[in-house]
């Protein structure tokens, strides 16, 4: 895909109808096993049930939708203990095919601007220290290293730090 075709990709707030294709989507990366903190998708039930939520309480939750099919993600959800609630937990991924065309940015845009009109000031991450990729992209956007988990993911035999990093809106 060039970058000329990425323009008839929408970015928009998730819906009911993007469901199962965010399912897919969400399922393929996961299975890469290298991205996130789960190798495969929750149960489709579960991902109704976490999106609706999302949508009900009108959490930040954005999508890459290429034609009828979900191709990327990006949201930030609030934190719910009293002292913390002015903090968001961000997610973010992209299909395989589609990385590298600036979709990643285009939904972090959509998300951060939600996230601020939402309330939440503090977003927080954490991503796996070998995906340097990542890491220099979060820092460019502005978000700081907080910590480092030692070995917090083993997987297939190996061990992977997870850095802890943070934006300030």
């Amino acid at each position: 895909m060039s970058l000329r075709d990425t323009r008839k990709i929408k970015v928009t707030a998730i819906a009911e109808d993007n469901i199962s294709s965010f399912h897919s989507c969400l399922d393929s990366v996961a299975r890469e096993r290298k991205y996130l903190g789960m190798v495969q998708a929750p149960p489709i039930e579960s991902t109704r049930e976490f999106v609706g939520s999302n949508i009900r309480n009108n959490y930040p939750q954005f999508v890459a939708v290429d034609d009828d099919r979900v191709v990327g993600w990006c949201d930030i959800l609030p934190q719910k203990r009293e002292g913390y609630t002015h903090c968001g937990i961000l997610g973010i991924g992209v299909l395989n095919d589609y990385r590298g065309l600036g979709l990643g940015s285009r939904l972090m845009e959509a998300t951060l601007n939600a996230a601020r009109d939402f309330g939440i000031e503090r977003v927080e991450l954490e991503v796996h220290a070998s995906n340097t990729p990542a890491v220099e992209w979060y820092e460019r956007l502005g978000f700081i290293h907080e910590g480092v988990k030692k070995k917090a993911r083993k997987i297939d035999g190996k061990y992977d730090d997870a850095l802890v990093m943070a934006l300030f809106l």
